[in-house]
């Protein structure tokens, strides 16, 4: 088994030579300038290794860009064993990177919040305070409680 820094600089190598091929490299109108790749990790024993890709268009642009990495599978792989120079190379396997969409996710709830707290600034400019502005008793005004209830007696 390999150390994990080993595995680091392999996965950083398959990412930039993944990248540079699909720049440069591949032919396939699938896999335009919109697929990019955003991350790589390899397995401890250096056999596998999962890339992550957005691709920037709709859904029918994400599935063909799926179908054109599958395609493209084999040429990536040993153009990463050409680069990489190790004993095995390991089998690429590609993802949808998932990363987009729960920002998206959360944008959209920010978005909600944001208009909640808008509302609610509204419907409280004009209201003022049900106890006044301190709702809290102080030690002085428990002194001048005492002192009126012993005048009282």
């Amino acid at each position: 088994m390999a150390d994990n820094a080993r595995a680091k600089r392999l996965a950083d190598l398959i990412r930039e030579v993944v990248a540079q091929k699909l720049q440069r490299g591949i032919k396939d109108p699938r896999l335009g300038s919109h697929v990019t790749i955003t991350d790589t990790r390899v397995t401890g024993d250096l056999r596998e290794a999962t890339v992550f890709y957005t691709v920037y268009g709709d859904d029918e642009e994400r599935k063909a860009a799926a179908a054109g990495l599958e395609s493209a599978k084999g040429i990536l792989r040993s153009e990463v064993g050409r680069a990489a120079g190790v004993k095995f190379t390991p089998t690429l396997t590609f993802v949808a990177d998932a990363l987009p969409d729960t920002a998206r996710t959360i944008e959209d709830l920010l978005d909600k919040a944001r208009q909640s707290d808008a509302a609610v600034r509204e419907a409280s400019a004009g209201a003022s305070y049900a106890g006044g502005a301190d709702p809290y008793r102080k030690p002085a005004d428990d002194e001048a409680i005492e002192t009126d209830g012993d005048a009282a007696e």
